[in-house]
């Protein structure tokens, strides 16, 4: 990692001045920026197909029954 001069001797000065390890100074800088950043939310396309008011066909499934369906055939598809 390459820092400018500069800015590492101001970081030095500071971590000096404020009794700290210059690692403490860098870390708590860059998670002040990390918690800064807006928050994104990752939202996965609608795929859905078909009657979006049908009955869903595997609600009544128990779990056996859905992992008999899911590795029928080895699980390929």
């Amino acid at each position: 990692m390459d820092v400018r001069a500069e800015l590492l001797a101001r970081a030095q000065r500071h971590a000096k001045e404020a009794g700290q390890p210059l690692r403490a100074v860098v870390e708590d800088g860059l998670r002040r920026v990390i918690e800064a950043l807006p928050r994104r939310r990752h939202a996965l396309p609608d795929l859905r197909v078909g009657d979006p008011d049908a009955q869903d066909p595997l609600a009544r499934c128990s779990w056996l029954e859905l992992r008999e369906l899911i590795y029928r055939d080895g699980g390929a598809r």
